[in-house]
């Protein structure tokens, strides 16, 4: 979710918006830094509620928000949604019982966030938007990337190596997350401008359900038996991308044919991966900085501040021209890793 019109801006006047697109990563960090310790901040307890603690994406995330709670002296707990509605609204009833602090919510989907946004605001607790979106409801900030154009800068990637692939009447399918989600719209319009401008056709498109590499793994392996021409790949998250990589191995019984790879986020293990060419390369957002920056925004409000409506997060697009410098900034902000 990238636009100006993004939903969850939906009925409230933009107040400040702070970009960090064209900031380092040391100087985005070093400019949101508060006083640690201050007594406002002292014994603060916040929530995390996560769709699905079983994505490297989200658990990352959630160490980024406590780790940020912690240098505050105070503390985060994180609630796994395990992708359902129900869960979600229940693991906020709960944290509103034990009385935290704040909440930072990454919804399942778009549509199931104010729900939770409705109980927060009748028991005056602030929350902060991580990821996704809403699509109403009041909300303290929304710490978001430009998936469009981290899609997109990724597809342009897998369009050059599919035209010097020197195969004929390119075809790609896509492997979603879901659509109803914001972001996932985003994705797949970034991704096919991408395709469109190359002139490159879609032929085959699954969205998750459980976002699991098993699952991506019956996807391709049903997209590569309906279409044997398709020469490309996308896969909009990460651990999904090894399931496809499987199957593709998996399927291979056409000497010199590839199948080219592009994926979204990251897993240290991509690094490898885009050196030796197994992928093209990925769209890494850095979910470190989401736990981080939403955790700073409530910090902010707690010291009588006014935190930034919208925080923009940037997507770095990592492959073989760039990951060797890439690799030590992706290492911390999007594996979390030390």
């Amino acid at each position: 979710m990238s636009k100006s019109d993004d939903k969850p801006e939906t009925g409230q006047r933009l107040i400040t918006r702070r970009s960090l697109g064209l900031m380092t990563v040391p100087a985005a960090a070093a400019a949101l830094t508060l006083r640690p310790g201050a007594a406002w901040a002292q014994g603060k307890r916040l929530a995390y509620l996560t769709p699905g603690l079983d994505l490297p994406y989200w658990r990352t995330l959630a160490n980024g928000v406590r780790d940020e709670a912690a240098k505050h002296g105070a503390t985060s707990t994180t609630y796994d949604s395990h992708n359902s509605a129900q869960t979600q609204l229940q693991n906020a009833q709960d944290a509103i019982v034990k009385q935290v602090d704040g909440i930072v919510l990454s919804p399942t989907d778009t549509s199931t966030a104010p729900s939770v946004l409705a109980v927060a605001a009748q028991a005056r607790i602030p929350v902060v938007i991580a990821d996704i979106g809403t699509s109403s409801g009041e909300y303290l900030s929304f710490v978001i990337s430009d998936n469009t154009k981290g899609a997109y800068g990724i597809g342009k990637v897998l369009a050059q190596k599919l035209a010097a692939s020197g195969h004929k009447n390119n075809t790609v399918g896509l492997v979603t997350i879901s659509l109803a989600r914001q972001n996932g719209k985003d994705r797949t319009a970034g991704f096919m401008k991408a395709m469109d401008e190359a002139g490159i056709k879609q032929v085959a498109l699954s969205q998750m359900v459980t976002y699991t590499a098993d699952e991506t793994f019956k996807f391709v392996q049903d997209m590569i038996t309906a279409h044997p021409e398709m020469d490309g790949l996308f896969i909009e998250t990460d651990e999904p991308t090894i399931g496809a990589l499987r199957a593709l191995k998996a399927g291979r019984d056409t000497p010199g044919k590839d199948v080219y790879v592009a994926a979204f986020d990251g897993i240290p293990e991509f690094i490898p991966m885009i050196e030796s060419g197994e992928i093209v390369g990925s769209g890494m957002q850095q979910p470190y900085l989401f736990g981080q920056q939403s955790a700073r925004a409530l910090f902010d409000h707690f010291a009588g501040k006014t935190p930034a409506k919208r925080i923009d997060v940037p997507i770095i697009v990592v492959d073989q021209s760039n990951v060797k410098e890439m690799a030590p900034i992706v290492r911390k902000t999007t594996f979390g890793l030390s």
